[in-house]
């Protein structure tokens, strides 16, 4: 067949295959020129949707009288004019397909003026268009496209359901809200609110119209600047989490973006603090000279390169790590109720029965903490406070004195649940490493596998098979760290059979896979013997350690031996723990209860379950109406 060009429009519609792939991708093209264009109000109306009707309006610069016709040519554009232009890219939108995509597969109709004189109407079918007039003074920008794909049946045929589209399109206008607080969105569909923001640059608001209030209440602010990036944001408890990844949003310069390396950043900060299989919810913003970002690599520029990935990885995951370091993280049953402004009116109380020596405890505790101290409801985190930890001990003494002075308990009362074994001495804290977590004292267990414990904040329940994983995996990650680079010969080879597959990225890999200390000699078809490996291979997970690193070599094409020796520690610390329906006695309780307190993240076990759950004094006194 011989060559020939293809016309205007076809060309037009096929460009359109990648622009304009739902409508879902017209709401975003339009809003990116909306706020490019200065607009501080944006109001989005969708019907059907937004196969029937997309009708955007801004209060934006606007665009000229004599540059509207040229808006809808192909790749023509106001934001870049040289190739040096296309390198320090600040705008959402740079290439000029926008606008004579969506044109080239709707109907569409556009009124704009700058606000000093009557403003320029058009409408367009197909790209072609098909009448100009006036319309009036108002400054911004009025785009509306009916009939989507009205020209393209065959794409119009794979739409999913409305329900999915509309998915979509709710998708992208949170993202364009969290993005930029500082614009105003209104949106509907059908004419039903869909989402309506202030526009007072408070991210925090965003995220609750977007994600909910309750969500909102449990996300805590970070900030992380370095002389590259300035990193702000807000970050979720690690227990609140989503099935899902596409709850982390990342913004780089105003443009939400999706980066496989900022991802597994967030994920590698919250660490061991995530059940397997959560995702965190998360929303950064972060800002960088645009030279160091690279938005051209995509055709809806939903994905970028970075220049510094790894500086920027690595700034990502310490802030967020850092910033966990600093909170106590031990989950609340119940939230406590806001304390209610004082009444100028005298009321009386009368006290049936004297408080608890621990209820006297807590009423002056409360009394002394500082009037900045940090109290968040709904299972909120609470800020560690350096001087109250260093009154831990004073506090611990004074109720143990007050536990050997109180009466015995009367009535039948399991044994189990009391334990009158003496308490082992007590251990003054270190002075620079404060425990993140209070003394708790063991009073039982539960069912043989949850420990009971007590101090004046009230009841804590300790699963002590996850907190004994916690504190042995902190032991063997630390001597699994940094091991002696050494070999330990086997009097016995192990054998392995592996696919083709395996055994042509193992040839490739053999330089990487002996820096690892691993020592792979062929024995015949696809099967390799391994003589010797590294002195830090736990005894029994040898086989299933080397399978991982040539895996994760085929999936990663390097071994990160780093990450292979903490799961090997994981596994270890899962291994050797104390399991359910294990007794222990008053002393085993109140040391594995120590040993945890020393642990650098005493909230979680390696899989990210939660070890210790709290129930407030207060909590406890409402259950048995002492508190009404």
């Amino acid at each position: 067949m011989p060559i020939q060009q293809m016309p205007d429009s076809l060309a037009n519609k096929i460009a359109a295959g990648e622009v304009v792939e739902r409508p879902a991708s017209v709401v975003k093209e339009i809003i990116e020129n909306s706020i490019d264009a200065g607009a501080t109000w944006i109001r989005i109306d969708v019907h059907e949707a937004g196969l029937s009707e997309i009708r955007i309006v801004d209060n934006g610069a606007g665009i000229a009288a004599e540059d509207v016709e040229k808006a809808f040519l192909p790749h023509a554009t106001s934001k870049i004019s040289t190739e040096t232009d296309l390198f320090h890219v600040t705008t959402l939108g740079f290439r000029g397909e926008a606008l004579a995509s969506i044109a080239s597969v709707s109907r569409l109709s556009i009124q704009t003026s700058q606000g000093d004189v009557a403003g320029v109407s058009l409408e367009l079918e197909g790209g072609e268009v098909v009448k100009r007039g006036k319309s009036d003074a108002r400054q911004g920008t009025e785009i509306v496209v009916s009939d989507l794909f009205y020209n393209t049946p065959a794409r119009l045929k794979y739409m999913k359901s409305l329900h999915t589209e509309l998915g979509h399109i709710s998708d992208v206008l949170n993202r364009m809200a969290l993005a930029h607080p500082e614009i105003r969105f209104e949106a509907t569909h059908n004419g039903k609110g869909l989402l309506k923001t202030s526009g007072n640059d408070d991210m925090l608001q965003v995220i609750s119209q977007v994600y909910g209030m309750s969500v909102a209440k449990q996300m805590s602010p970070v900030e992380h600047k370095t002389l590259d990036f300035t990193i702000t944001g807000y970050i979720a408890k690690p227990e609140v989490t989503r099935a899902s990844r596409n709850y982390m949003s990342t913004i780089i310069n105003g443009r939400f973006v999706r980066n496989i390396a900022l991802n597994k950043a967030i994920i590698e900060g919250y660490h061991t603090l995530l059940p397997i299989g959560r995702s965190p919810i998360v929303v950064l913003s972060i800002e960088m000279d645009s030279i160091l970002v690279d938005v051209n690599v995509h055709p809806a520029k939903l994905e970028v390169r970075f220049s510094k990935e790894k500086e920027l990885y690595a700034a990502v995951k310490d802030m967020i790590q850092a910033h966990f370091r600093k909170m106590t993280l031990i989950p609340e049953v119940t939230k406590k109720p806001e304390p209610k402004q004082k009444s100028e009116q005298h009321t009386f109380q009368f006290e049936t029965e004297p408080a608890s020596p621990f209820q006297e405890k807590e009423k002056k505790i409360e009394a002394e903490k500082p009037s900045d101290a940090v109290i968040r409801e709904d299972n909120r985190y609470q800020e560690e406070d350096p001087a109250f930890l260093r009154e831990e001990n004073t506090h611990i003494e004074v109720q143990r004195r007050e536990q050997e002075s109180a009466p015995a308990p009367e009535g039948n009362v399991s044994e189990e649940l009391i334990m009158d074994a003496p308490v082992p001495p007590i251990e003054k804290a270190s002075e620079q490493v404060q425990p993140r977590v209070p003394m708790m004292y063991p009073i039982g267990q539960l069912q043989g596998t949850y420990i009971m414990a007590q101090n004046e904040n009230g009841l804590y329940m300790v699963d002590q098979h996850a907190a004994q994983e916690r504190v042995k995996y902190e032991f063997f990650k630390q001597k699994l760290g940094k091991p002696i680079n050494e070999s330990q010969e086997l009097l016995i080879p192990l054998t392995f059979d592996f696919s083709k597959k395996e055994a042509i990225f193992i040839e490739e890999a053999k330089d990487t896979l002996e820096k690892a200390g691993l020592f792979f000699e062929p024995f015949g078809h696809q099967t390799y013997v391994i003589r010797s490996h590294p002195t830090w291979f736990p005894a029994g997970l040898e086989e299933e350690i080397i399978r991982e690193m040539v895996e994760q070599f085929i999936q990663e094409s390097t071994v990160n031996v780093e990450k292979i020796r903490e799961e090997a520690a994981i596994l270890m610390s899962c291994k050797r723990s104390i399991k359910a329906n294990h007794y222990l006695t008053s002393e085993e309780m109140f040391q594995l209860l120590e040993d945890l307190r020393s642990t650098t993240d005493p909230f979680t076990c390696p899989h990210g379950r939660p070890i210790i759950v709290h129930f407030s004094t207060y909590e406890l006194e409402k259950m048995f109406k002492r508190i009404m």
